[in-house]
């Protein structure tokens, strides 16, 4: 599971440095990595990035674990 805890952060992390490109210089560089918004492998790493924001959500659970414990 701490692989895959890595994993999803560090996409989450890929995913949130792209959004702070769009948003500061309209410059989306997964897109420009893959070819474009519309292209097939650009889709699956939005797709991925999403499914890893999802994942995502049981770190919650760990914090509200953690603050019981105290």
């Amino acid at each position: 599971m701490r692989t895959l805890d890595a994993i999803a952060l560090t996409l989450l992390i890929v995913g949130g440095l792209n959004w702070l490109l769009v948003g500061l210089f309209q410059f989306d560089l997964v897109a420009a990595i893959f070819g474009g918004q519309d292209s097939v492998l650009s889709r699956i790493i939005y797709v991925i990035v999403g499914l890893c924001a999802i994942y995502s959500f049981k770190f919650f659970g760990r914090l509200r674990e953690e603050e019981r414990a105290r």
